[in-house]
């Protein structure tokens, strides 16, 4: 199943402006290696969020080589700080070198090895938290994040309607069953003000009260 329909995704596709080279050298290294990240569309609402929000601290669970972390790291204003977390180490380096090419690399920490546990260390608080790990991890990441974002502050996630799998009564994986439980827990927290928008894969959005 898809989210949305390959119809709406081309409309949308057509309507955004082009990316940078620099993005768009991204876009085609992932579509190449077959490595998921949010995409242009997702990419431009993270970018807005950030912005609207006036965030200067952002923590990201999940970096890949940094296509979603080069988006956040543009809306940061200068002295703003983006703390990435990413298990590979040479895709950590990757990351940081797209990010030095597009100028931004200052703004950002790389933290290499389990976001989890990187995260742990951290007290916050963050005006961000952006959340894109294994997805049996989420519930745990929500645990562990609401505590340290400011209030106010915004907890988002990717992957949140998880191709449609979410809908289905016999898919009870443990990512599928992950990310069940993250939906429901973040529009069952007193917490929280929880929004899903049907884009892509899927992007929640909630505002720590």
């Amino acid at each position: 199943m898809d989210f949305p329909t390959p119809e709406i995704d081309a409309y949308l596709k057509e309507l955004s402006p082009p990316t940078s080279d620099l993005m768009t050298e991204l876009e085609a290294l992932a579509a190449e290696q077959e490595f998921p990240i949010i995409g242009p569309l997702v990419g431009r609402v993270l970018y807005q969020w950030v912005k609207v929000s006036e965030a200067k601290t952002v923590f990201e669970l999940g970096s890949g080589y940094g296509y979603s972390a080069l988006w956040i790291a543009m809306a940061l204003p200068e002295g703003g700080q983006l703390i990435c977390t990413e298990f590979d180490k040479a895709k950590a380096e990757m990351g940081m070198k797209y990010l030095d090419r597009a100028k931004q690399r200052h703004k950002v920490i790389y933290e290499v090895g389990s976001a989890l546990e990187s995260f742990h260390r951290y007290q916050g608080p963050f005006d961000v938290i952006f959340c894109d790990i294994d997805k049996h991890e989420y519930p745990k990441a929500l645990d562990m994040g609401l505590p340290k974002l400011r209030s106010g502050g915004l907890f988002i996630a990717d992957n949140v309607l998880w191709s449609g799998r979410i809908l289905d009564p016999e898919d009870c994986s443990k990512d599928t069953e992950g990310i069940r439980k993250f939906n429901e827990k973040i529009f069952g927290s007193p917490e929280l003000i929880s929004s899903i928008l049907p884009l892509r894969d899927g992007v929640s959005v909630s505002l720590k009260r």
